[in-house]
């Protein structure tokens, strides 16, 4: 680790919301800055550099201390260790997008790997020049798989059309599973096409057709006030199934009950 910094925004203990792993604990350390910009997104206050990272107190508390940015690895490490790092089924590494500091992600899936918890990675599935560097330090890659109907990059304005992201994910795939476990997420909102959901489908089969694929009813917040239907849910998964035999709707469960 020796004095390697980097931005954080969060770090604290809860039990995983989303995707198949569902309700296990699970240590957030929240990265700072993500270069995407999805119309659900939840912590839109990744989107920047932290100027502090708050620091859950003890295990179950609502209390917080923030730290000034930037934070050595070591220090980050050290309050894992006080909010019992071993007692966790996971340790996620999240953002922001964490790949965007490559060097910071391996150090810590490093530091914290063989202490109890696997290393579960959270990404936006875009870096893929990153991904090499830390994916063997990985032991699940949650990969979300992004609809251009509904994120667009830094910069980018949603009134202008988008080239999409498939052939990115696709080739962020492919070096992912080299990771013991990896699983594909796709946010579904209203606005999400059938042909987009689809040929996401198509192009993990491509990769491999063992790779379990999430269908995750949005939340609604920011720019998104309402979830798609359950028919529409049912039959979309019903066609994605079609194409891979791993397909699940999973929706978050962290806001049903109030967990950050």
């Amino acid at each position: 680790m020796g004095s390697l910094a980097g931005n954080f925004v969060e770090l604290f203990s809860s039990v995983q919301g989303e995707g198949p792993h569902v309700g296990a604990s699970t240590l957030f350390v929240r990265l700072g800055v993500c270069d995407l910009r999805c119309r659900w997104c939840d912590s839109p206050h990744t989107w920047r550099a932290a100027e502090t990272c708050r620091i859950q107190v003890s295990r179950g508390s609502s209390e917080f201390h923030e730290i000034a940015n930037p934070l050595a690895v070591a220090a980050i490490v050290t309050a894992a260790e006080t909010l019992e790092l071993a007692r966790h089924r996971f340790v996620s590494l999240t953002g922001g997008e964490p790949l965007l500091q490559p060097e910071v992600a391996r150090a810590l899936a490093e530091a914290l790997r063989g202490r109890g918890p696997r290393i579960h990675l959270e990404t936006h599935g875009l870096a893929h020049e990153a991904l090499p560097h830390v994916v063997d330090r990985i032991d699940v890659v949650a990969m979300d798989w992004k609809l251009a109907s509904d994120v667009r990059r830094e910069g980018e304005s949603f009134k202008d059309p988008s080239a999409g992201f498939h052939d990115e994910h696709e080739a962020f795939l492919r070096v992912a599973r080299r990771a013991p476990e990896v699983f594909v997420k796709i946010v579904i909102t209203a606005s999400s096409g059938d042909d987009e959901v689809l040929e996401a489908a198509r192009r993990i089969a491509r990769v491999d057709p063992q790779i379990l694929l999430v269908l995750q009813p949005v939340t609604p917040r920011g720019a998104v006030t309402e979830r798609p239907g359950a028919a529409r849910l049912l039959a979309l998964a019903a066609a994605a199934e079609a194409i891979l035999p791993g397909v699940r709707v999973i929706p978050q469960t962290h806001p049903i009950y109030g967990a950050p």
